[in-house]
């Protein structure tokens, strides 16, 4: 099963919401956490050091033989990313903005066009408990194709065990390839005018998804009205409230978790993990 976490904006406690979750289920069973926020990870702050290897993450990019190109602009025609610009001596490339389509080279009519790797992040994975595996999505500074590295590190990740992915804030393509293949998502929001604004976004991309989903308010001060309303307006469940509470943030402030602390908050995250496949099950 593969369970997406996401959350129309950041801050709202997401990570928190995932490692959590992770740690809690580790516990009993074998579990596989992505985080899929390749421009900000930070889930691996939660978990001790452990042994990491790395793999790179490399995306096509077209390769133009000057000896055989013959200035047609059939490729730079049909890109529609910018990626190829054609000058005086045939077409100039800038490698961030290609999407890897492959569509300059099957255009090109003299067969002129080549493809080389290139390196725009990284891949770790490590075993910091003995029950959970976590795999960590990195995007190379200055780069901005998050979609592959997302992609490589759900490839990574078994597809036999319980998956958690830790996705990046927002609605964008980033989180779109984030919820692809999942099973159910959990969305974190607030109690606050903006929390709710951005929970309508995120509600509105997993309903024209079709995923499966139920709300976690985090930081709530027991005046939860507005997130209430909306929810049952839209068939949302809420399978868990987290309190706005001091002890709770001092702990997720040094990098710890309240269920690693607290065993009664260990079994709440147990609970929202049966909550969730229930959410599964109910569509089946």
């Amino acid at each position: 099963m593969r369970i997406a976490i996401l959350s129309g904006k950041g801050g709202t406690g997401k990570s928190t919401v995932a490692a959590n979750l992770a740690f809690s289920l580790s516990q009993t069973m074998e579990v596989t956490a992505v985080d899929c926020d390749v421009e900000e990870p930070n889930l691996h702050i939660f978990f001790p050091d452990g042994d990491v290897a790395e793999e790179e993450v490399l995306t096509l990019v077209p390769i133009v033989d000057p000896d055989l190109c013959n200035l047609c602009g059939e490729c730079s025609r049909f890109c529609r990313y910018g990626a190829l610009v054609m000058g005086l001596n045939g077409p100039n490339l800038n490698p961030q903005m290609c999407h890897s389509c492959r569509g300059c080279r099957l255009v090109c009519p003299q067969d002129a066009i080549t493809e080389k790797g290139r390196g725009i992040g990284k891949v770790s994975i490590s075993h910091p408990l003995s029950g959970l595996t976590l795999i960590t999505g990195t995007l190379n500074e200055g780069e901005v194709m998050a979609p592959p590295v997302i992609k490589k590190a759900k490839e990574i990740s078994n597809s036999g065990q319980l998956t958690i992915l830790d996705s990046s804030p927002g609605i964008a393509c980033p989180v779109i390839e984030t919820l692809q293949d999942a099973d159910a998502a959990i969305l974190v929001t607030e109690s606050t005018p903006f929390g709710l604004h951005d929970l309508e976004l995120a509600a509105e991309v997993v309903k024209d998804m079709g995923i499966p989903s139920g709300v976690v308010i985090n930081r709530s001060d027991g005046r939860d009205q507005l997130i209430g309303t909306f929810c049952k307006e839209k068939s949302l469940p809420v399978i868990m409230t987290i309190p706005f509470d001091r002890k709770i943030a001092q702990v997720q402030n040094r990098g710890d978790l309240i269920s690693r602390l607290d065993p009664s908050w260990s079994e709440k995250f147990q609970e929202l993990y049966r909550k969730t496949s229930d959410l599964k099950e109910a569509v089946q």
